[in-house]
């Protein structure tokens, strides 16, 4: 039987890409994300491209109630939950703590740390009942280093570092995995988020390097995903070739 993969922030960039694997694969989806008719579209194209078997369940991970109501309104062929990504995130703005804008703040951290422990405090339990699961959490390098002016968002991805860590200790005994991709730079939305919309600025992030693709992360928890019932990859950090750390990159190394 194919598994059920319970993908959040699918409408776009590490979310689209690994709907888009696992549909290759045959293997059953549920899709979140906030842009209703973008979740939709990606639906219809996975169900005629792949001939996928795809449910999706259109919710803000912010909002506890939409999240725990849509979980629970789940019927019972799709409650057996196999995987869930946790991807939903982002980064807005780039400021010194003393510049910082407060709703800034408030939109990461609720996306990035409050949104992954609403969507997990509802399937956790689902899973432990079944006594299987695996749980993919989409965290960053900047959960492992802090670099200027990303403050807050790293604050928020060394949470999630955390909350991982702890679910593994946690989960241990009911024989669910816990992993957290943690990549460095890639081009997706990210940078247009994090620069408000400023394209311009959003795409000289990437000038002069070859940055991580959204196919890249997808092929990496396909593989996290594919190993034996007994091996687990508790963390992984992958980054560009050109890249050494947040801060450090050496253009015009892959062509």
């Amino acid at each position: 039987m194919k598994r059920c993969v319970f993908i959040t922030g699918a409408t776009s960039g590490f979310g689209e890409a690994m709907a888009i694997r696992y549909a290759e694969n045959g293997d059953r989806l549920i899709i979140n994300g906030r842009r209703e008719e973008r979740l939709r579209s990606l639906a219809g194209l996975l169900e005629k491209q792949y001939n996928a078997n795809v449910l999706p369940l259109p919710f803000d991970v912010r909002d506890r109630d939409a999240v725990t109501t849509a979980i629970n309104s789940l019927d019972e062929a799709w409650r057996n939950i196999d995987i869930l990504i946790n991807n939903a995130g982002l980064a807005v703005g780039l400021s010194k703590i003393q510049n910082g804008d407060y709703d800034d703040w408030d939109r990461m951290l609720d996306t990035n740390v409050k949104g992954l422990l609403n969507v997990t405090r509802n399937i956790a339990p689902l899973m432990i009942e079944n006594k299987k699961g695996h749980i993919i959490n989409i965290g960053s390098i900047a959960g492992k280093e802090v670099y200027p002016m990303g403050n807050v968002y790293c604050a928020s991805k060394h949470a999630v570092d955390a909350i991982t860590k702890a679910l593994r200790i946690e989960l241990v005994e009911y024989g669910i995995k816990v992993t957290q991709i943690a990549p460095g730079a890639a081009e997706t939305e990210f940078s247009i988020v994090r620069y408000k919309g400023d394209k311009e600025a959003a795409n000289k992030v990437y000038d002069g390097y070859t940055p991580l693709s959204a196919n890249d992360i997808a092929e990496i928890a396909w593989f996290i995903t594919s190993l034996p019932p007994h091996v687990n990859i508790n963390d992984i950090v992958v980054m560009p070739t050109a890249q050494a750390s947040p801060m450090v990159m050496q253009k015009d190394t892959v062509t």
